[in-house]
Parts: C-alpha cells; sequence; structure tokens
C-alpha cells in the first residue's frame, strides 16, 4: 500500500519526511494540502487528520501519524534505514529536538515572516532577532560539523535530514551557504546521495509564484 504524505513544498518540516520516505526507498505519494487557503486551519482538517492543523501527516495503512520527527521515527523503523547504529539513537534523537527548538522552528517562522506575510505586516525588528537566533543554531550546526561528516553517527541518518529542512529553499531569511562552510559541505553532501530532491521537486506548491522560485 502506497503511503501517503498529506504536505505542501514550502514547508520544511514536510520535507524532513518526504526526503526521508525518498531516501529510504519506500513507496509513497504527496498529498497536497493548500495550507495559503486555510485548510489545516478548518474543522474538517483537525478532526480528520490533526488536531494541531499542521502538516505534515502521514498515513500508512491504520496508522496516522503527525510531527516530523515522529513521523521519521517511524519510517526508519519501517525502512531499517537512516536511523543510524542502535548507540546513536539519543544522539539522533538529540539533534531532532534541537533541530525543532533551535534551527527549524526559527528558520521556518523567519522565512514565513519575510516571504509570505503581506508585506506591511512585516515587522523589521522581530525579523532581526529571529535572524540574530538563527545566527547562533548556525555557529552551533557548523562548529559540530567542522570535523565530521554527518550529524550523528558514521553515515547519514535522519539527524541530517532533520536540521537540513529549511536550508535548501531559495526565498531568503539569513542564511548563505557560502558564510557556513562545514554546513555548505554538509548539505552538498546529502544533494549527493542517491534519491536527493529539492523540495519543491517532492512536494506539489502552494504558491508557484513564490519569491525565489
Amino acid at each position: 500500500m502506497t503511503i501517503q504524505l498529506h504536505c505542501f513544498g514550502e514547508s520544511g518540516n514536510a520535507y524532513k519526511a518526504a526526503l526521508t520516505l525518498e531516501l529510504a526507498g519506500l513507496d509513497w505519494a504527496p498529498v497536497f494540502v493548500d495550507f495559503f487557503n486555510g485548510e489545516t486551519r478548518g474543522d474538517a482538517w483537525r478532526s480528520r487528520l490533526n488536531e494541531m492543523g499542521e502538516v505534515p501527516v502521514l498515513i500508512d495503512g491504520d496508522m496516522l501519524l503527525s510531527q516530523s520527527a515522529v513521523i521519521q521515527d517511524y519510517l526508519v523503523e519501517r525502512s531499517g534505514k537512516l536511523g543510524g547504529a542502535p548507540e546513536d539513537r539519543r544522539e539522533i534523537l538529540r539533534w531532532q529536538f534541537w533541530d525543532n527548538h533551535k534551527l527549524s522552528g526559527q528558520a521556518g517562522m523567519t522565512r514565513f515572516l519575510m516571504n509570505f506575510l503581506p508585506e506591511e505586516k512585516r515587522q523589521q525588528p522581530v525579523i532581526d532577532f529571529m535572524q540574530g537566533r538563527l545566527r547562533a543554531a548556525y555557529q552551533v550546526l557548523d562548529a559540530h560539523l567542522g570535523d565530521r561528516d554527518w550529524i550523528a553517527g558514521r553515515d547519514v541518518t535522519v539527524a541530517d535530514l532533520s536540521c537540513c529542512g529549511y536550508l535548501y529553499y531559495p526565498e531568503p531569511f539569513g542564511f548563505d551557504r557560502a558564510e557556513w562552510p562545514a554546513i555548505d559541505r554538509w548539505l552538498g553532501a546529502i544533494q549527493s546521495l542517491p534519491g536527493w530532491k529539492h523540495p519543491y521537486d517532492l512536494m506539489p506548491r502552494g504558491l508557484a509564484d513564490a519569491a525565489g522560485a
């Protein structure tokens, strides 16, 4: 049975799940969610798929899961891939939690404020503050990757596929790969993996004319 991933291309959190599905070689298909027109905020979505009003949502037979890290954990178990060695599990979780709190959480909000919110509602002091927090996160990640190929363990894992979730998008949010050589090298290594695809090639977009397309 084909796994369904309810998603849209602009979502970095959905990309984490989509990229994990793709690199694990699982049979899956994206189901477009019209986020920008409020689909996830409606009662039908919340009662049927996710009361949190968020993507991604994965459906695999009778299994329904939300939250990207939970979905990634399930896909590791299902496929036997991208989970590292048994001793890597807690380190992988540590970086997934860090990413959600310090990197993706900040990047997603900043990217939304700078690109998808109406210009008259974009608060520059807020954007400046968020970009400062993001630079601190980039520093942590760049230093960690300075003497290693992958975030946790000896090979690519879902820790890598979590932390890279927002870093391939073209829209500006305060990230320039050229400023962070270790991150740049690591992103290039992920791109070279068989099956890697850009988020806009893996999932249908909600805003086809978005900035930077």
